[in-house]
């Protein structure tokens, strides 16, 4: 007779989801970065994946949200909050009733205020640790996850973490698959009671069109094993560079103020 084997219990991870902008038509949209989380979630092996939304519904964003149905989900829990307020209790509230090992969201919203710091705020307040740049879960066993961290110019870090633990995801995820129509329309938005915080900040603020940024500096970010190769290759062909020693304050700064003013970011 064989031995019997212990099943292993269900990873719990849920995704935290957002009403994105296409960039070109300002329609309302699946968010890039939370389509790349719930994406990566579903690709973890054995693991029961859940999406939250907090927020207004309404016609303009409810074909967005059933898009991330679409990607293989028969319900959306959705938090409903007025406009203009601070979602940040209600999440947190609803995080700690469920429970999960694994909460993945996008970096930043593309609409609203986008500071990208919810979820340094939701970590800090669930008291679980944070990684950002997500590009892979590569193993989850014994309350521990072993991920794969995106660094500039293709670069990649290993990283162990013990669960729970919240993590962002970028642009060097994996895409995210298409919405299906036919389940993005029979999944359900399952609407729940939670009590909404203002935002006195964001009541204060005075929202006018964005001016042209400065140049930022190049930062290159690979997604592919071939990228990440030429990455490296062309960072390491740059010979460009002076390396400073023994100068002054004045001295550095001026080289500093020139390396600045050959990449335009001053002019």
């Amino acid at each position: 007779m064989q031995p019997e084997t212990a099943t292993t219990p269900a990873l719990e991870a849920t995704v935290l989801v957002s009403v994105g902008r296409h960039p070109v038509t300002g329609r309302a949209r699946r968010a890039d970065q939370d389509a790349r989380g719930v994406e990566l979630a579903k690709s973890l092996p054995n693991a029961r994946v859940g999406l939250l939304y907090a927020g207004h519904l309404g016609s303009d964003n409810e074909s967005a949200l059933r898009g991330y149905l679409g990607m293989g989900f028969e319900t959306l829990s959705l938090l409903e909050q007025p406009e203009g307020a601070d979602v940040l209790p209600a999440l947190a509230e609803a995080l700690e009733a469920s429970s999960p090992q694994l909460v993945i969201t996008g970096e930043r919203a593309e609409q609203g205020e986008g500071s990208g710091l919810l979820p340094f705020l939701l970590a800090e307040r669930l008291g679980w640790p944070l990684v950002t740049s997500l590009a892979a879960v590569e193993s989850v066993e014994n309350g521990q996850a072993t991920l794969l961290q995106a660094l500039p110019r293709g670069q990649r870090r290993r990283l162990k973490v013990r669960l729970p633990a919240l993590l962002t995801v970028d642009a060097s995820a994996p895409a995210p698959r298409q919405s299906a129509y036919g389940p993005s329309r029979r999944g359900r938005l399952d609407t729940r009671a939670a009590e909404a915080s203002e935002d006195t900040a964001w009541a204060e603020w005075q929202v006018q069109p964005a001016r042209k940024r400065p140049k930022r500096l190049k930062i290159v970010k690979a997604t592919s094993a071939r990228d990440r190769f030429k990455a490296a290759a062309a960072k390491a062909e740059g010979g460009g560079g002076q390396v400073l020693s023994d100068v002054t304050p004045e001295e550095g700064a001026e080289a500093i103020f020139k390396l600045l003013r050959e990449e335009d970011v001053l002019r």
